[in-house]
């Protein structure tokens, strides 16, 4: 799955890891100031970026990007030295270009996130009668948000592109490698099916779990710092009192609630769904048999593997009932968690509208970053049931002996 996309897929993983953190540190500590020496000087202290679609080609801004193009041509060229591989352009270069895009997606967000202030401030003053705020000045706010809107809808769009591409080269990859040992994979119960559709289904199914995944990651780096800042503002909690963090600890809290409960309540889906998996591949494989040979296919065989279809999907429908009650539940009280949370600074007057709204966008995003499992959990598990059929076909290449199934 892995080693056919990428070069030596631990050693690159590790090593990738542990040179993302030195160009960090480096970049925090000094690197962030180097671009002055190229007329690109970081952000003066107590100075803030633009609130509009300017602010993405500030000089801050322009010398990062040149910084991240410069750290991942240097790790790219080590490695294509290294370990040449067929695919190593799609899978270090095109992974570092993924990961660039959704950086810059969280950034597009960060920089709506400041934009609610003012505009919603301005509003609470219009409708509070002050005479000073006048319809232009809502336009231009507008405006500014149109801007920012429309970068982020570029670049989101060219991000799905892209990695619509990058992961059919992944499959590309994967169908390639599995058919050249295909003499020895032709004899695995469902091997066609393995090679056609479940490289197919992992790779798409690792599209959106993948970018889900490290979107989730930025999105706390750049907005846990954020919801720090404004957790000054927010020191009551209900029921509790006085918390320092409050509005930190409130999304950890309840993200980690979550994310326990609904894997309690899903851990036994994995299992069901690869042993769904196996029990049609056999009806499948002696119907199949029953189209060429009149002594397969008996109606006794073909209702004993019904039989075993049958019971397994009934056990799937009942393990994903209160699966899906819990998720609900949860879900649904997650949609006024957040009320709960600022209700007492709210009727204590301590905030104003546009603080509102800054506060409810950035304690969104960290919480569901936290909630990264409880909204992926249906994926993950049809992931982790496709990963068990495809690591078959790997211990049959690797002559290692398949586990002992069980139900």
């Amino acid at each position: 799955m892995f080693r056919s996309f990428f070069p030596r897929p631990a050693l690159l993983a590790v090593s990738a890891l542990v040179w993302s953190l030195l160009c960090l540190v480096l970049w925090d500590t000094t690197a962030n100031a180097w671009g002055a020496v190229i007329g690109l000087p970081p952000l003066a202290p107590g100075a803030e970026l633009p609130i509009d679609v300017s602010r993405f080609w500030a000089p801050s801004f322009l010398w990062f990007y040149l910084y991240y193009a410069l750290c991942t041509a240097l790790f790219a060229a080590a490695w294509f030295r290294f370990s040449p591989h067929r695919w190593q352009r799609w899978s270090i270069l095109g992974s570092a270009l993924i990961v660039f895009m959704t950086y810059f997606s969280v950034q597009t967000s960060v920089a709506v996130n400041a934009w609610y202030g003012p505009f919603w401030d301005m509003v609470q003053q219009a409708l509070g009668g002050d005479s000073s705020v006048s319809a232009a000045d809502l336009y231009r706010e507008m405006l500014a948000f149109a801007g920012i809107a429309f970068v982020a809808v570029t670049v989101g769009v060219f991000n799905l592109f892209f990695v619509s591409h990058y992961i059919f080269r992944w499959r590309w990859a994967m169908n390639d490698y599995y058919m050249q040992h295909w003499s020895r994979l032709r004899h695995v119960e469902g091997a066609a099916q393995r090679v056609q559709e479940d490289t197919m289904r992992f790779s798409t199914t690792l599209e959106g779990l993948g970018v889900s995944l490290l979107k989730s990651v930025l999105t706390l780096i750049a907005f846990l710092p954020l919801l720090v800042t404004m957790s000054h503002n927010i020191t009551e909690l209900p029921l509790i009192g006085h918390v320092s963090n409050a509005l930190v600890w409130s999304a950890i809290a309840w993200s980690l609630f979550g994310t326990l409960f609904l894997s309690l309540a899903g851990i036994k889906l994995p299992g069901l769904e690869f042993r769904n998996q196996r029990v049609e591949a056999a009806y499948r494989k002696e119907l199949v048999y029953g189209e060429d040979a009149a002594e397969r296919a008996r109606p006794a065989t073909v209702a004993e593997l019904f039989q075993a279809v049958r019971r397994n999907y009934f056990r799937l429908y009942w393990h994903y009932a209160y699966f899906n009650i819990a998720r609900i539940f949860y879900l649904q009280a997650d949609v006024v968690f957040a009320f709960i949370v600022l209700a007492p600074s709210i009727v204590a007057g301590k905030l104003t509208l546009g603080l509102l709204q800054q506060i409810l966008n950035v304690f969104g995003q960290v919480r569901d970053s936290f909630q990264y499992l409880v909204n992926s959990w249906s994926t993950i598990i049809e992931l982790l049931s496709i990963v068990k059929r495809l690591r078959t076909f790997e211990r049959v290449i690797e002559h290692t002996p398949a586990p002992q199934a069980t139900t």
